[in-house]
């Protein structure tokens, strides 16, 4: 019960990066169509933070 309860933990927790990392990814690549550099810039240390 413990495993399961952990493996549960464990793969909620892989979601939920993946599913930053999507939404970063998101925003980085409207960032760089707008050409908002600055932006551009936070949003790729927020990645680099997240990997």
């Amino acid at each position: 019960m413990i495993t399961n309860r952990l493996e549960a933990v464990r793969k909620a927790r892989e979601a939920h990066r993946e599913s930053i990392r999507r939404s970063l990814q998101h925003r980085l690549e409207v960032a760089r169509a707008r050409g908002d550099e600055k932006l551009v810039r936070q949003l790729e240390d927020e990645m680099k933070y997240f990997s």
